[in-house]
């Protein structure tokens, strides 16, 4: 069943960050792929290109998340999406931080990324309290 997205959500802050977190972590990964794609001198890829594709599929789950939590009406499966929420979000910022040992000059802008996380972090905080 469909619910119609509530007016109110493209205006709440935590809402905001997840979309720039979206932004930013797909500006990111394809940077570090372009210099993660090339084969290793023994002939392997680098592992690392998959973490780069986890932080923008991760990312990209932040939002429906929100929406969900927002829509639900009853508190426990309320509280499954705001689990699966933070879930996502420290699977985000591990990611992030095994992606800057990668050795791709991208990694610089992973800091970037893990700070907006930790203002999403706050946000999310600020905003389970009033669910």
């Amino acid at each position: 069943m469909s619910y119609p997205i509530p007016s109110h959500l493209p205006e709440m802050p935590l809402y905001k960050k997840a979309i720039e977190i979206i932004i930013l972590s797909r500006s990111i990964s394809t940077y570090l792929n372009q210099d993660l794609a090339y084969l290793k001198p023994d002939g392997s890829e680098d592992t690392d290109i998959y973490f780069s594709g986890d932080i923008v599929q991760q990312s990209t789950s932040l939002a429906p998340e929100i929406v969900n939590a927002e829509m639900e009406r009853h508190s426990d499966k309320k509280y499954k999406h705001i689990a699966s929420l933070e879930r996502l979000t420290n699977l985000l910022y591990k990611n992030c931080k095994r992606l800057e040992k990668s050795h791709s000059n991208g990694r610089e802008y992973l800091p970037i990324l893990r700070r907006e996380l930790r203002k999403f972090r706050r946000l999310q905080h600020t905003w389970m309290m009033t669910l």
